[in-house]
Formats: C-alpha cells, structure tokens, sequence
C-alpha cells in the first residue's frame, strides 16, 4: 500500500513563513556586513559616543558713552587662558589630577614670570612656616571651610584646610609649601567654579601677547590649555564718573545665585555691581549662544556644533557729557581743597577763641547740572572719588576704599549724599505761603535780627536772624535770605502745608534716576516719629521745630541730584519731571535705536504762574543785589539762585541752587560744600560749570580748568575758584 505521507503537498503557509525567515536573515547579514566590513571603522567611533553636552557661548557685552558717544566702558579684545575639561581629563582621576597640578604650577610661573596676574581667590597665605588665614576675608574663609571643599569645622585653623585641600586634590610632597598653596588656589576655584563639560575655567584674563606665544608653543606640555579671544572690559575715564559708571564683578556669596542661574549665569560668570553696569545689566549682558558638544565614553572631544549664536548686548549712551563732567569734578575738587586751607589758616591766625568751624573740616561735596526741559544731567560730580580701574587691579586700594569710614570715597554724594540745604529751601516755602494766602508779594516783617514770638518779646535764646534787615517783602526776604521773615511766615503757613509743596518740588521724594539715590529726609512730625525709633535722644516735634525747617534746617536733609531738580522744577513753570542719566539705547553696532529718551512729568507743584514768578524774581535778586552779589553778579548770562548755610555742628554747610538764563532756563544747578563755611568757594564751583555749559571750559592735561575760545563768564579766560581766602558773598543765610 503505498505510503500516504510520502504523497502529501507541502502547505502554502510554511513556504511563505520560510522565505519571510529567509528574508528578514538576509537584511540582518547585510546590515552586519555594513557596520563590521564596509563602515566599521565610522560605526566603532560612533558606539565610542556616549555624552552630547549642550555648552554656553559667552555674548559680547554692550558699551556704555556718553552723550557724545565717547568711551566710558568698552570692550578691548584681548586673550584669556582657559582650561578645558574635556582635554585635561585623563583614563583615571588619579592621572588627572596629577597632570592638572603640573600644568597649573607651569601656568603660575609662567604667568608671573612676564608679570600678569592669575585668578587667586583662596583665603590663605603661607608665613613664617605654616598656613594662615588672610585678613579681611571672612567670607571666603567661611565658604572654603565648606563640605565641598576642605570639610572642617568653623573653628579649623588653615593648616588643617590645606592638609584635607591637599589631599584632596592630590598634591604630590614634591611640591613647596608655596607652590602647594597655589595649586590648591587654583583647584579651589574651579571646584568653586563648577569646572566640568559644560564649564570651561578662565585661569587668567587679559594676558600679554608674549604669554599668548609660549601657551601655544607649548601645547603638548599643557594639555587641556588653550588661550581664547576675548573682550576684556575697559573704564577708558576710570576716574571721570566710576560711582554712576559701576564696574564688573564674579559672582559672590552676596548675590542670588538661584535666581541669577535662571537667567543662564554660571559660577564664572560676571554681572554688573554698581552704577549703570547693575542697573542695566539686563540690556548689556546680551543673550548667550549654544554650542553642542560631543564626548566619547572616556571623555575625549568627538565633535562640536554651534546650535544658536550670541547676541551681543545694548550699548547706553549716557546724558552725561564728558567735558562738562571733567570741569565739575576739577572745580569741585579744587574748591572743597581751597574751602580746607584757607579754614585752616584762619584757625591758625585766629587766637581769641573762634579758631574753629572756618571750613577747616571741609572734605566733601557734590555737583549736579540738569537739562531744565528734559531733566537729563549733564554733570554729577562727588568729591572726594576713586578710580574704577584702580579698584578692580590693586587690593591694597580697594581695602583702602572699603575702610575709609571718614572720607567715604565710595559713596556717591551727588546722587546718596544727603545734606542739610539752609536757605535753598526757602523759596519752596515761600511759594507754599503765596498759594496758600499766607502772605502777598507785599506782606512785611521787620527784622531787627531777633525772633520773639515765642520769647515774650526777650531777645534771650531767641532765634536770629544774620542780619538786620528793618521792613521786609517777599522780594527782599528771598534776596537776603531773612530768617526772621521766613520764621514768621513758616509760622503761619504750618508745618503740613511745608510739607505738602516740598513734597510736590520733590524734596523727601525719590527723583527717579535710574541708578541708586537716597530720597532724604523731608523734616516734619511724621519723619520725626520715625527717627525717634531710632533715637531715643529726640524730641517729639514742636512749634520751635516748624520755624528751623522753614529755612532749611531742623531734619531737612536732601541729595544734590534733589536739589538740581527742585530748581530745574522752579525754572520750568512748576513742572517735575523725572531725573534721568540715559540719553538713548541702541544695539551693540549702535546702528538701530531702541529707546531714545523723552521728557516725563512726574506732577506739576499746584503754584500759579503768578506765584512762581514772584519767587523767580527773589531769585534773581539774589543774584544781582543779594547774597550771591560778590560771585555772580556781573556774570554775563543772568543766573537765578539761592544760597544756603546750614549748621551741622562742624563748619556750615554751604549750598546753591539755581537756573540759568534767568528768563528762558536751560541749565539747573545745585552744588553743596560740607562744612564749607564760606559761600564764596561754592559759588566758584557754579561759575565754573556754567563756564563749560555757556562758554566752552575744559580741563587741559593737567587738571587746569581753562577756556579754549576765548575769555570766559568772569571776563578773565582763567579758571575760578582760585581766590584762596575769599571772604564769604553770603549776605545773611
């Protein structure tokens, strides 16, 4: 019987299953062939791939000018050296942080053999055969005691720091305690830096072109080392303007690190820390790039691409204009230095007990010119002041800077300083008592010097005035600044209704300059009460209280940036605008403008144009028969203006506000002397900068104010402020 088994078909579905095996084999021994014959040598580099690491690419930082478009911080390009990760590391971390040490140490020497500087931040010194704490670096000590560096407690001495920092970054013994201290130095920074894939290292910035050249011919010996172009920042005025200009600084513990982080900074980073630098930093900073790195699995560069390019950052023009700015800070400077010596040679001659409060103590003082129809300044200085540049490069002058508690180089008066402004608060009064019905331009107070309302007549203990000035207007009062007229008249109007218009002219008010300022004090109950919180030595305000801040004393306290803009405000029929320091934003090639600047008004004062005239009037007055007659009398554009002397239990305070053309304003200005004593050397000080504003001075190479076309205001062609000995213009304050 034949076998049925042997006869049957092969079903349909096996084939196709066989030849479907068949198939999906032969795409698989193709696809071998492929990456183990033809394409091996690319797709065993390729499983070599293990990290993409997406990296930062620093923007160029914007420029700050002056109105002009003169450099006040630029961007040099110069060379830094830097360390890469991912060259420097080695097949074990013992390797690696052996050569690291060696190419750090050959770093250090070369570096100070040509005379540059490296990044050394760690907070001690090797003397007298051990490690010591430096001086003056709590914080740095603090955080280097830290568990992420030498782990100890806050009592640790710095040879117990440096013996776990050695071991930690593996030191060899070969090594001087010296050079050990170094290496750690650096390994510290980048440990503190955040050194890795995504972190290069900056060793050292803004090197020579002669380190420049030995870096690169010795490459082979430096692994991971490479020298990149940078932009180094520049202060091309270091000393002109460094309080308003600011400078550039690392991250510190005094900044918001996680907050700063969420803008895409790194431990490396630099920001702004003062002035324009700070306040802007959001606009010159730019917008950092990407670039995506590519690294094997034992760390070696496989490959980068530039993912996004940097943006570079803003470019601020200033309103301030350079040689405007250069005269103020020479005629300050130079005033505040004659104002001290000719107090001292009165102290000197002066033996029947007034030897004293001559202006000897005077040390200080600030500056400020305004544009009157857009509220720009022009010229901000402060004396006495530093040099940016010096600050940033010189430790032993920025220790100095950081401890002077009596000089206070580093704050800037024009803008912070506040002052008590005597009579230069009189005219807001006066302006007040008109709107107010408390008196007319014809209401009369006789003066025989001595204020007795509150004495029952006694001339004991009761306030005076400077002078004696019999029946006295508005006109006259403001003129010769008569106390007794301004006592009676802040009498009558009250303390709330002084307030009130003080406030409208800004005075206690922020001016909204765009850099830090201080908003003074505004005297009166209510600051009163708050002092008192502070000072159990006070008194809760009283009747006698309201007549000294009637003329300008008592807690009145205001900025010369204030006091520019409550004249600026007088002069532009009561309208307040806002102080401003930006001219206009524009790109980094300065090619497309992105914010040009417009006049903004804060309020208006609530006065009659009738009112403010009358008080206009009084001002210039003040100039051509008053108390500024000796000084500014026979300039030959008509200033409108008001001095002040202000006890302050030293030497007085001496003050000007004023505007000019008196009848078509253009400039503000205000100038304050600490303990000045003499209203003369003020008064120079505000010839000077009217000087360079109508007439063209500037200051030559050695710091000489002079006039380059011709004579100046005075008729002379020379600087003023050169009359040592002058005696006072006031004629009753």
């Amino acid at each position: 019987m034949e076998n049925e088994h042997e006869k049957r078909p092969v079903p349909y579905r096996m084939i196709v299953c066989i030849a479907a095996v068949a198939v999906v084999l032969a795409i698989y021994v193709v696809r071998l062939v492929d990456w183990q014959v033809i394409n091996g040598d690319t797709w065993v580099q390729k499983a070599d791939y293990s990290t993409q690491t997406t990296v930062p690419m620093p923007a160029s930082r914007g420029e700050i000018l002056d109105s002009g478009g003169n450099p006040l911080a630029v961007n040099n390009t110069g060379y830094a050296i830097v360390f890469d990760w991912v060259y420097m590391k080695q097949s074990t971390n013992e390797e690696t942080q052996r050569v690291e040490n060696q190419t750090i140490l050959r770093l250090i020497r070369l570096v100070e053999e040509k005379g540059g500087e490296w990044e050394d931040v760690l907070p001690v010194e090797y003397k007298d055969g051990g490690y010591v704490f430096k001086d003056g670096e709590d914080k740095e000590i603090s955080t280097l005691k830290g568990k992420d560096y030498a782990d100890v407690n806050a009592y640790a001495t710095a040879d117990l720091c440096m013996e776990n920092l050695i071991k930690k970054y593996s030191v060899d013994s070969g090594y001087t305690p010296e050079e050990m201290r170094d290496i750690v130095s650096v390994r510290y920074n980048m440990t503190k830096n955040q050194f890795g894939v995504s972190a290069p290292y900056t060793f050292a910035q803004d090197v020579s072109d002669e380190v420049v050249a030995i870096v690169s011919e010795n490459s082979q010996v430096l692994p991971g080392v490479s020298v990149q172009i940078t932009t180094a920042r520049e202060y091309a005025e270091p000393d002109l303007i460094p309080h308003i200009v600011g400078y550039l600084g690392k991250i510190s513990e005094d900044d918001d690190f996680d907050a700063l982080e969420e803008k895409g900074y790194s431990y490396d980073d630099i920001l702004g820390k003062g002035g324009i630098e700070l306040a802007y930093e959001d606009q010159l900073r730019g917008k950092a790039g990407e670039k995506l790195i590519e690294t094997t699995n034992t760390g070696a560069l496989a490959g980068e691409t530039v993912l996004k390019a940097p943006e570079a950052g803003n470019t601020i023009f200033l309103t301030i204009n350079n040689r405007l700015q250069e005269v103020a800070n020479a005629s300050l400077a130079k005033n505040i230095q004659d104002t001290r010596a000719y107090g001292e040679h009165l102290c000197e001659i002066n033996k029947d007990g007034r030897s004293e409060h001559h202006g000897e103590d005077c040390i200080a003082g600030g500056a400020v010119l305004m544009d009157v129809k857009t509220g720009a300044v022009l010229a901000a200085a402060t004396y006495p002041t530093y040099n940016i540049q010096q600050f940033l490069d010189d430790s032993d002058y920025r220790s100095q800077l950081n401890t002077d508690n009596v000089n206070r180089p580093l704050l800037n008066r024009a803008f912070s300083g506040t002052f008590t402004p005597g009579s230069c608060f009189k005219p807001v009064v006066a302006c007040a008592a008109l709107e107010e019905h408390t008196i007319t331009t014809a209401t009369e107070v006789y003066c025989n010097h001595y204020y007795t309302r509150f004495t029952n007549g006694s001339t004991t203990n009761a306030p005076t005035c400077l002078g004696w000035h019999g029946v006295t207007n508005l006109n006259k009062a403001i003129a010769q600044s008569c106390n007794v007229y301004f006592f009676e008249t802040g009498f009558q109007l009250g303390i709330s209704n002084i307030d009130l218009y003080a406030r409208r002219f800004g005075l206690g008010e922020l001016t909204g300059i765009e850099i830090g300022e201080s908003a003074g004090t505004l005297a009166g109950p209510e600051s009163r009460a708050e002092a008192m919180k502070n000072n159990k030595n006070l008194n809760a305000w009283t009747a006698g209280e309201t007549l000294n801040a009637a003329i300008g004393q008592s807690d009145n306290s205001f900025t010369p940036l204030q006091l520019c803009a409550y004249a600026a405000t007088l002069a532009n029929d009561g309208k307040r605008l806002k102080a401003t320091i930006i001219s206009k934003i524009t790109d980094y090639t300065r090619s497309e403008v992105l914010y040009e600047l417009e006049p903004t008004v804060l309020n208006e004062v609530g006065v009659s144009q009738e009112n403010l005239s009358a008080v206009r009037e009084g001002m210039k007055a003040v100039i051509t028969e008053g108390s500024a007659r000796a000084t500014l009398s026979d300039y030959p554009v008509q200033i409108a203006g008001k001095t002040g002397t202000a006890e302050t239990g030293g030497s007085d305070n001496v003050t000007f506000i004023g505007y000019a053309p008196a009848d078509d304003p253009q400039v503000a200005i205000a100038v304050v002397l600490e303990h000045g004593a003499t209203s003369s050397y003020c008064q120079y000080v505000v010839r000077d900068m009217l000087d360079a504003y109508f007439f063209g001075k500037a200051v030559d190479e050695d710091g000489n104010i002079y006039t380059p076309s011709g004579d100046a205001g005075g008729g002379d062609g020379t600087a003023s402020g050169t009359s040592s000995g002058s005696s006072s213009g006031s004629g009753g304050e």
